[in-house]
């Protein structure tokens, strides 16, 4: 699967490799342990996935683009101004001088224990208001590929509605990657198994983690996973430390993780998809796509935020490269992506 030009791309607009539309809010990362209650003071970062995605994309040497809305005020600046700063196209962010820029506050631990804490300031954000009316749609089209996820669908009806428009059957669409995300905590209405289905059937390219079909829809293994989504021509089942599955139209392949020293797990199924769509960009065979999925993931999973420094691409062609025993002896810790490339093995230093 190689992405590819929409055929009536707009002429006043330049077309990128890839746009990314949703929020993006700032986040508050502790000093230290601790309940929230108990934390004394944070650091001020940035975290969306949707804006995650494009940049990594756009530090791997891909022309980007981020399409949202964020309120007038100082973290709106902060955030648009970091997006931009890994090279990301932010002029089409839109200023909300009535709603505030989302923000949120978390703790150290592991997302995956009942210790982790997240205290969301999001409703009535500036990009809620995300509707087709309040988005410049041209820009969002003007792609090769055009990334979303579950996370905006949950935001508003409005939201929801801008989704169902830019997935619609049309001329010209750009290739459409969809991450399932799943936010329990957005959906308060209850509707979300239905939606993120519908929407993930209508999505070119689909990347869902195998613990969130099963927690979703109830769905137990990868070729169950697969039955219910016989839509997408792409199919990628996130399957944690396990590595990952693709389903390529008639292909099936499985692809190991590497060995990675966790430092925090956080962006690393956004990394994954930056790596994924980077190969895919690039015309790569599926197992390369896999493999440079996997070592952006390894880039965010030894790094402390959401975002990651990710290996050169000459660094990251040679490590996707390794034959299958090499593949399966790679282990990857703090600083690797700026190590001295090894052949076989990165280490921690």
């Amino acid at each position: 699967m190689t992405a590819t030009g929409p055929r009536n791309a707009p002429d006043v607009m330049d077309v990128v490799d890839v746009v990314a539309l949703g929020e993006s809010m700032v986040t508050f990362l502790p000093s230290r342990p601790g309940r929230l209650a108990d934390v004394p003071s944070f650091e001020r970062a940035i975290g969306g996935a949707e804006s995650n995605v494009v940049c990594a994309l756009a530090a791997a040497g891909h022309p980007a683009r981020w399409v949202s809305r964020v309120g007038a005020d100082g973290f709106g600046d902060h955030l648009v101004e970091t997006v931009g700063a890994y090279g990301v196209d932010v002029a089409s962010v839109a200023r909300d001088p009535a709603r505030p820029t989302g923000v949120y506050f978390r703790t150290a631990g592991d997302r995956s224990t009942d210790a982790h804490e997240v205290a969301y300031y999001r409703a009535g954000s500036a990009a809620s208001a995300m509707s087709v009316d309040t988005v410049p749609l041209d820009a969002v089209r003007a792609a090769r590929v055009l990334h979303l996820t579950g996370i905006t669908a949950a935001l508003s009806a409005d939201c929801l509605g801008l989704l169902r428009t830019l997935m619609a059957p049309r001329s010209g669409r750009p290739l459409v990657s969809f991450d399932v995300n799943h936010r329990p905590r957005l959906w308060t209405d209850g509707n979300s198994p239905q939606v993120l289905l519908e929407l993930a059937r209508g999505a070119d390219l689909v990347f869902v983690g195998e613990d969130e079909a099963a927690e979703v829809w109830g769905l137990d293994g990868v070729d169950v996973v697969r039955t219910a989504f016989p839509d997408p021509e792409v199919l990628v089942v996130k399957q944690g430390a396990r590595g990952a599955t693709v389903f390529d139209r008639g292909t099936v392949l499985h692809m190991p993780a590497p060995r990675v020293d966790v430092v925090a797990a956080v962006g690393a199924g956004d990394a994954f998809a930056a790596g994924f769509l980077s190969a895919t960009l690039r015309g790569l065979p599926v197992r390369d796509r896999l493999r440079h999925g996997h070592l952006m993931a390894a880039a965010a999973l030894t790094a402390p935020g959401d975002l990651a420094v990710p290996p050169s691409r000459d660094h990251a062609d040679r490590l996707a490269a390794l034959d299958d025993t090499a593949w399966g002896r790679l282990r990857l810790g703090p600083g690797w992506t700026q190590a001295a490339p090894a052949t076989e093995e990165v280490r921690t230093p």
